[in-house]
């Protein structure tokens, strides 16, 4: 087991790492994009109108309360008919990612920002500061510190999770080991090969965001 394991990495080394590399990929320009839309999310849900609360919820509460997988078939099987132009399986796949990630990212955000002192905001007032400029210059840079710790988490969540992806083929890791599988019909070393991948990565990433994390508590003291 152990040889034939090696032999299949020194053979198809190269789709495995690009398989890598389309996950990193694929995880960091979701949780990117997923951040932009989720601040805005959690900024309508804690503003005082109460439309935008009923809309925050519905959103979060649906993709958070749906399996991924279906809302990747639903955006895959939805996005081609209801657009104007052609889009690709990869880019369906990649919107449908952002947009469950978003849900998350919005509670992230919205709790780091409930985190920081009301004082804040009561002091804010009382120098003349409107709202937005309260929230950009006051409360979201004191956030941020409860915030990044929580969204290098969905990171890593999200490079496992981009695993589902691979049913539709966009170039993950996951679809790397079904290219290699059809190749040689050693399933269960291929899978070895991809468990090993995954456990080193998002073994690195957390321990990188537990030093990050220390630091942070450090710069606090």
């Amino acid at each position: 087991m152990v040889e034939t394991v090696i032999d299949l990495w020194t053979k198809y080394d190269y789709v495995y790492i690009n398989g890598l590399l389309g996950t990193i990929y694929l995880a960091a320009i979701t949780v990117f994009i997923a951040t932009i839309i989720g601040t805005v999310i959690a900024i309508m849900k804690l503003s005082e109108i109460k439309i935008f609360d009923f809309i925050t919820a519905l959103y979060i509460g649906v993709l958070r309360g749906t399996p991924i997988l279906l809302q990747l078939y639903f955006f895959w099987l939805v996005l081609p008919k209801i657009t104007p132009f052609e889009l690709s399986d990869t880019v369906c796949i990649v919107i449908a990612l952002i947009v469950n990630a978003s849900a998350y990212v919005a509670e992230i955000i919205r709790a780091g920002i409930q985190a920081v002192d009301k004082g804040q905001t009561e002091a804010a007032k009382s120098l003349g500061l409107s709202d937005a400029n309260t929230m950009k210059k006051i409360i979201l840079p004191q956030a941020i510190k409860n915030i990044l710790p929580a969204l290098g988490n969905e990171y890593i969540t999200m490079i496992k999770q981009t695993s589902l992806a691979s049913v539709f083929f966009v170039g993950e890791l996951m679809t790397s080991y079904k290219t290699v599988q059809s190749a040689t019909f050693l399933a269960v070393p291929s899978l070895v090969i991809v468990g090993i991948i995954y456990l080193i990565i998002t073994t690195i990433l957390s321990k990188g965001l537990n030093i990050f994390e220390r630091r942070l508590r450090l710069n606090d003291m």
